[in-house]
């Protein structure tokens, strides 16, 4: 089994990605940017009423700017909603430890080949006190051009908020089997 690595802070950190599992890990984490302005003015945490609502607008909205990534400025956008040294771990994909390493990755594999649909009904919101939330749920990976699903997976997203922004800081994707209708 042919192991890679990626480098982290003076250490070799195993983190062996396939073609399919790359692009999913790449999308998702390898980004950067300024946040956009749905991530930046969230306001301060709001109660446990809103706190499910704000976090699904923001999953809603990553997700578009991430689907649409192939358009000018959209990986940007995504990207934003990622704090630099967002953590990305993937069952069948590895660790990646900052969004930059992710970005390229991303624009090579994911990017016009498939977008990502949260299963509805499955997102769950968890507060995190005095930093933010939790998010869980399963989503599923469509091709882009012909809106087939063909995959589905389970995730876990940690989001802070700071300084009246929300931030992915980080992130688990695990899981993997095809769709279940696909």
């Amino acid at each position: 089994m042919k192991r890679r690595y990626q480098q982290r802070a003076g250490g070799r950190v195993p983190g062996g990605i396939g073609a399919a599992a790359g692009a999913l890990l790449a999308a998702l984490c390898s980004l950067a940017g300024a946040l956009p302005a749905s991530a930046r003015d969230a306001g301060p945490p709001p109660g446990a009423a809103d706190l499910a609502a704000t976090i699904a607008a923001l999953d809603a909205a990553v997700f578009d700017a991430f689907n649409r990534c192939a358009e000018p400025g959209q990986l940007e956008a995504h990207a934003a909603y990622f704090d630099p040294a967002v953590e990305f771990y993937h069952d069948t994909g590895g660790v990646t430890w900052t969004r930059e390493a992710m970005l390229e990755n991303t624009r090579r594999h994911a990017c016009g080949r498939f977008t990502r649909a949260l299963v509805p009904g499955s997102l769950a919101v968890h507060p995190v006190p005095g930093f933010g939330a939790i998010a869980r749920g399963g989503h599923r990976f469509c091709q882009a051009d012909t809106g087939r699903c063909d995959g589905e997976a389970d995730f876990v997203m940690l989001w802070r908020h700071r300084d009246g922004a929300w931030q992915v800081t980080r992130v688990l994707s695990y899981g993997h089997r095809p769709a279940a209708n696909r």
